[in-house]
């Protein structure tokens, strides 16, 4: 005698979409009516968005990032409001790009849970996808490897911090001058160039250790650096 299946009892998961692509809204609404999920709201700005959530409070939203009136960042910025305004949210940004200033913050929200970050272009599994959306509204965190790159490249590159003097100083440095050679280099003082260095340590978070030694790690952190200027330019701007 066949074994009859389980009666799933649990509540649907309620998602508003947001999606100013018609086409592309139209497909994930009915991927997602097909794995079990109810659409609640499917709209195509940022305002019509947050309307939907005050007025449905789904489970989960589905956001895209870049929309109109400015195919900015509305999305991602109305996903991060709409965490600090309904706690038990759960956001998954859906986008072909890694907007990196708002990304880092909703991701940081309510402790990093409920939250999600995957991009487009690089879904290829359709149940995947769907496993990822269960997952964030089971209080997970589903990030793609893209953008866990990226910001972590933008995170670990302290030369960004630099003004351009101080790049400029410190580019000298990584070819072995000395605060003497560096000051005939910029036409500056000696006493200016050690401002600049002292600036620089400050602000790559160098510990106070012995000084050399901390210009050789102000060094490694240049070469590491994506502002890293190519092979025999000092990137020393005018004086």
């Amino acid at each position: 005698m066949p074994t009859e299946r389980p009666i799933r009892t649990e509540r649907p998961i309620r998602v508003v979409l947001a999606e100013d692509g018609v086409l592309l809204r139209e497909g994930l609404t009915g991927l997602l009516d097909r794995f079990g999920f109810t659409v609640v709201a499917a709209v195509g700005d940022a305002q019509a968005l947050r309307d939907a959530v005050a007025e449905h409070r789904p489970d989960l939203v589905v956001t895209d990032i870049r929309m109109p009136p400015t195919f900015t960042d509305e999305g991602l910025r109305a996903a991060v409001e709409m965490r600090r305004t309904y706690p038990g949210l759960a956001v998954v940004a859906l986008s072909q790009f890694v907007q990196q200033g708002y990304a880092t913050d909703l991701l940081d929200s309510r402790g990093g849970r409920k939250v999600g970050y995957l991009l487009k272009d690089r879904v290829v599994d359709v149940e995947d996808f769907v496993a990822s959306l269960r997952h964030v509204v089971d209080g997970g965190t589903v990030v793609d490897p893209q953008v866990v790159r990226q910001l972590l490249r933008r995170h670990r590159d302290p030369v960004v911090q630099l003004s351009a003097r101080e790049r400029a100083v410190l580019a000298l440095i990584a070819e072995g001058q000395s605060n003497a050679a560096i000051a005939r280099s910029l036409s500056v003082s000696e006493p200016a160039v050690g401002k600049h260095v002292g600036n620089i340590l400050a602000k790559l978070g160098l510990p106070p250790t012995e000084d050399t030694n901390r210009r050789v790690l102000a060094v490694l952190a240049y070469l590491r650096s994506d502002s890293t200027p190519a092979t025999g330019e000092s990137g020393a701007p005018p004086p």
